[in-house]
């Protein structure tokens, strides 16, 4: 008797914890159906790929800047916003804008967007993936008839170029909108010899040096600027977690690195006499990975570098050779000349200097020794961009928020906060006003190709924390 009451009370417990969890499963899903996945998620995802199809290339994507397809995107993303709601208009860099006053259009405006070009044979999220979850955030709340009670002025801008594809210069959008994009910049022409100010005039925008800088936002009229963006890295995939913060967007220094030796016969001249401009590159890339995996093992202290800047460089410090040529670049000669490139970034502008010095050094000490000359030419610097703590703050909420709602465990672990290795339309916009990024988790950490992933819900999480970021503001 007694072991029978105990298999009955055994099932009895089984069935209602069975429909506890089935009660819990549908609490989840019904919860999830008040998050607008229709629009965040859904048309979100089915605009993204809309998107990846208005292409300048057959059988890849690529849209440069004010190329047919570029043209054609921007119109796509105005009617878009226009859908939310917005008031809209292409400004003469090609820049495309969407704005809602909310109750007072005088106050300082919330600026949130991206970029809608892309690189050769990209994938269809970098850049386009901010601006489709801003407006996909904008239209939930003027379907919910809430987008005139925002307490400021929003406006999503979807970038004309940040690539710097077509003129081999980037954030050509953005900093005509931060007002640090020279009058030069006009000028400058592509492969065919056009210039940016005729590829604006090709598509009936007029732009002149003078009123250039007309483009330019007053300060003193934005709040501060917002960013989605995918990671273009693998952290957040490792970490299991689909939306970060961005604590800061690293410094970047370009260096052309050219190494003369002595030409000769790969057959005739003896190994000891040789004067090998190759195995000397070669030698010297060694040491710029040595330095970089290890930069406490290279950089003294001192007033110019501190302990805590090391510390930074052991976290964030990447360098990368990207290209190399020799000539002549024949199999039986010893090249007389090799040429590579070396990218480094960091977090700490310092630091990052302190390496190029320790690495100019140790460079040329090397090519002495090898009886070769060595020239280090500086190409290109960016400083370092720092996210606004207020607004790193807000973001982390917001992205907190969001998660939480799209999942049965209230307790969601601390959202992750990273360093953004990649340039964003953020470092010219921090020119302007206070900056602020969320990154989106992408497969693989893969980037600027077709292999490129993001997961619809992840997709729905970042137009959310968008979502839940603008309720503060209302």
């Amino acid at each position: 008797m007694n072991r029978l009451l105990f298999v009955l009370f055994f099932f009895f417990l089984l069935s209602t914890l069975a429909f506890a969890g089935s009660g819990s499963t549908q609490n989840l899903e019904s919860r999830k159906n008040d998050l607008y996945p229709e629009i965040l998620r859904d048309e979100a995802v089915a605009r993204l790929n809309e998107l990846g199809k208005v292409s300048d290339a057959e059988g890849y994507l690529e849209r440069t800047f004010m190329s047919p397809a570029s043209v054609r995107a921007g119109n796509l993303i105005r009617g878009w916003m226009e859908d939310a709601g917005l008031r809209t208009w292409i400004d003469q860099m090609g820049n495309v804008h969407g704005q809602v006053d909310g109750i007072n259009a005088s106050s300082k405006a919330i600026l949130i967007g991206s970029h809608l070009d892309t690189v050769v044979d990209a994938g269809i999220f970098d850049g386009s993936l901010g601006v489709v979850s801003a407006i996909s955030a904008l239209k939930v709340l003027n379907a919910r008839g809430e987008l005139g009670n925002l307490l400021r002025p929003v406006e999503v801008i979807a970038f004309s170029d940040e690539e710097g594809v077509r003129f081999q210069s980037t954030f050509l959008g953005s900093a005509a909108v931060a007002g640090i994009l020279p009058a030069s910049a006009l000028q400058f022409s592509d492969k065919s010899g056009v210039t940016v100010q005729e590829a604006l005039k090709e598509n009936s925008i007029q732009i002149s040096e003078e009123n250039l800088y007309n483009l330019k936002y007053d300060q003193d009229s934005v709040w501060g600027y917002v960013e989605v963006h995918i990671e273009q890295g693998p952290v957040l995939e490792w970490k299991g977690v689909p939306l970060s913060v961005v604590k800061g967007i690293a410094g970047q220094t370009r260096l052309k690195v050219t190494v003369r030796g002595s030409q000769g016969h790969a057959g005739t001249v003896p190994m000891s006499m040789r004067q090998d401009p190759m195995s000397a590159a070669a030698e010297l890339i060694v040491l710029l990975e040595s330095l970089c995996k290890r930069p406490e093992d290279f950089l003294s202290f001192d007033d110019h570098c501190k302990d805590s800047t090391v510390q930074s460089l052991s976290t964030s410090l990447v360098c990368t050779v990207g290209e190399i040529s020799s000539w002549p670049s024949a199999s039986n000669v010893i090249p007389g000349q090799v040429v590579f490139t070396v990218d480094i970034r960091a977090i700490d502008d310092m630091g990052r200097e302190a390496v190029i010095y320790e690495l100019s050094n140790r460079m040329y000490q090397i090519c002495d020794r090898r009886s070769v000359s060595c020239i280090i030419e500086r190409k290109h610097d960016a400083g370092a961009v720092m996210c606004d703590d207020e607004l790193r703050q807000q973001l982390k909420f917001a992205t907190k928020s969001a998660l939480k709602k799209m999942s049965d465990n209230q307790f969601v672990d601390e959202v992750p906060v990273l360093m953004s290795g990649a340039g964003h339309d953020a470092m010219a916009i921090s020119h302007l006003t206070r900056v602020g990024m969320i990154f989106v988790r992408c497969r693989g950490g893969v980037s600027h190709s077709p292999e490129e992933h993001v997961l619809d819900d992840d997709v729905w999480a970042a137009g959310l924390s968008v979502l839940a970021f603008l309720e503060t503001h209302m």
